[in-house]
């Protein structure tokens, strides 16, 4: 994969991409979780590049994408994503999201929904604003003071004990944690922030209707907020498909790599089977 930058008023973006793939049709773009790095993906990356053209970045905050100014909303994050994609010829996307990422491929499909031809929601939850309570709204708004509070060893622990469950995902998000190692106000401001982006998109109640082929994915061992909670209803309530990671953490492409390779293996085959 070649590593670009897409220059913003705000910061620069680093992202990692291969234009080419024997089905060329379709392109994946993977979006990493709050506080993640691009690697994060890297089991999938390894099984789809060649397969399709594909794409990965840091987001805005994170990473090599550092500095930038916090100050943008999650419709920005899509436009950007969507400038990017526009600028590499990624006309058919189908866009793969865990946690927070999962959030910016439904803004995505919100602004752009005759552009997004799949989404694939892994660990994430509807952005829909019927799935909150009063309590998690204030919240969620309130984040930056809560991470700020707790000693970092506290958050490091937290942080990649409670996302995965696997040796490898753990290593991993502790691996992505070590970057703000010794800077937690930079951390309790991206996942601050990334929460009150989160949080306001939300109250904007759009519809954020997924008009795409979907499937929705989630680890049994969850443990992060309510997302097995969000998930049952957000099933229930649409009935896009669901696929339960047995003993996934909420990083489950981490912990359950070759089975989330499957899923997108074959909902692949049914975007171009339908095609």
């Amino acid at each position: 994969m070649t590593e670009k930058i897409y220059k913003t008023p705000k910061g620069d973006i680093h992202y990692w991409i291969n234009t080419e793939g024997a089905n060329p049709q379709y392109q994946l773009v993977f979006l990493p979780g709050l506080t993640a790095a691009h690697r994060l993906f890297e089991k999938q990356l390894q099984e789809f590049e060649g397969k399709y053209p594909v794409f990965v970045w840091d987001a805005p905050g994170h990473d090599t994408s550092y500095p930038f100014e916090m100050t943008f909303s999650l419709k920005d994050k899509a436009i950007w994503v969507d400038e990017i994609l526009k600028e590499n010829g990624f006309d058919n996307p189908v866009i793969i999201g865990q946690s927070m990422g999962g959030y910016l491929g439904q803004m995505y499909g919100q602004l752009f929904p005759e552009k997004l031809k799949g989404f694939i929601s892994v660990d994430s939850a509807p952005l829909q604003i019927q799935y909150y309570t009063k309590i998690e709204l204030w919240l969620l708004h309130r984040m930056e003071p809560v991470y700020r509070y707790y000693p970092w060893k506290t958050l490091l622990r937290q942080g990649t004990d409670y996302v995965a469950t696997s040796e490898y995902g753990r290593a991993l998000m502790k691996e992505f944690m070590m970057t703000y190692d010794g800077d937690k106000d930079r951390y309790a401001k991206l996942a601050g922030g990334g929460y009150k982006i989160l949080v306001e998109a939300v109250e904007e109640a759009l519809p954020y209707e997924i008009k795409c082929p979907a499937r929705l994915i989630c680890g049994t061992k969850d443990h992060a907020g309510s997302c097995i909670r969000y998930n049952k209803a957000w099933h229930k309530k649409t009935g896009l498909p669901i696929h339960w990671i047995e003993g996934a953490g909420h990083n489950s492409n981490t912990d359950r790599p070759e089975e989330i390779n499957e899923i997108i293996a074959d909902f692949m085959k049914e975007l171009e089977g339908n095609k």
